[in-house]
């Protein structure tokens, strides 16, 4: 099954040209909302910015591109809205509903300040890419009623002419995992990538978790509920960007064991520990923080069924 799924359902960006996008996004009437999350990538952010609004939302493609800045410190805002999106402070957004640090809640209130019936999402800190990663995104939804999520793929460029398939997280921890609890996922070639796209309506009733769990856990909802059918994967060719050290990978794996331990039957037999030693040998001990919380779906939210806006930058 999941062989036969990986042929059927993966795709490369040159099937998707952006003719063909643009024919299917008008004849099925859906729109279409560019989502970066960002907390102080002012250094990459508005080449990003620049390239969707110019090359897609101009002609149509895409309806709308969204920051959401994560109370960044070096004018990531600022930059994005000269470069042409819309800004929005993702701790002013739903402000009721408080405000956790990471990448997944970035995520959760873009829900409530786009209108997109599609949502694309996109790393900020892209430094080799093309806009044709949103296009190919965009094939297998707009063409295919029963595709609900559809995950990117790529050759990531760890180092000037060199590449791997995926990431150390992805290839020590992740695929690991989905090998060992969800076979049929370990055809999900980057579980974690970045670059991904939704239909809102499932988006929307989907547990989120604040911090870098969000995407193995949208993928693994997803296929639990709907099956594998309700995936597909894109190949976007190569991608570059800025590679984080070891200590925060450790966070992000262990934020990946919390997703997996709330979705199996073990997750009953004990608390989560939020916290993470990590050893060094010139500092000693350290404690980082693991954010183990998720946000409930945002179709849940009084907020959400009011439309309610925060303040853009």
């Amino acid at each position: 099954m999941a062989d036969l799924w990986f042929h059927q359902a993966t795709s490369s960006c040159s099937d998707w040209p952006l003719g063909r996008v643009l024919e299917a996004k008008q004849a099925s009437a859906l729109t279409v909302s560019v989502v970066i999350p960002a907390r102080d990538e002012a250094a990459t952010v508005g080449a990003i910015v620049e390239r969707i609004v110019a090359e897609l939302a101009a002609p149509g493609v895409v309806d709308e591109v969204v920051v959401m800045d994560s109370d960044s410190r070096d004018g990531t805002g600022r930059i994005a809205a000269k470069a042409g999106a819309r800004v929005h402070r993702t701790m002013a957004v739903a402000p009721e509903a408080g405000w956790f640090p990471g990448k997944g809640e970035a995520l959760w209130k873009s829900l409530f300040v786009t209108r997109g019936d599609v949502l694309v999402f996109v790393d900020a800190d892209l430094t080799v890419w093309s806009s044709r990663f949103v296009v190919g995104l965009l094939g297998p939804l707009l063409t295919r009623p029963e595709t609900l999520l559809v995950k990117a793929f790529y050759r990531r460029l760890s180092a000037p002419g060199g590449g791997d398939r995926g990431g150390r997280v992805t290839e020590l921890m992740a695929r690991p995992m989905l090998n060992l609890l969800w076979p049929e996922l370990a055809t999900v070639v980057q579980p974690l990538a970045g670059e991904w796209a939704v239909r809102r309506s499932l988006l929307e009733t989907l547990p989120i978790p604040v911090g870098y769990g969000v995407e193995l856990a949208c993928l693994v909802d997803t296929y639990q509920r709907h099956g594998l059918a309700a995936l597909a994967q894109v190949d976007l060719g190569a991608r570059g960007h800025r590679q984080r050290p070891v200590e925060e990978l450790g966070v992000m794996a262990a934020e990946l064991l919390a997703v997996v331990h709330r979705r199996r039957a073990w997750s009953r037999t004990g608390a989560l520990t939020p916290l993470l030693r990590q050893f060094d040998s010139d500092s000693g001990w350290t404690t980082r923080t693991v954010p183990t919380m998720e946000r409930s779906p945002a179709r849940s939210e009084p907020a959400y069924h009011r439309g309610e806006a925060s303040n853009a930058c």
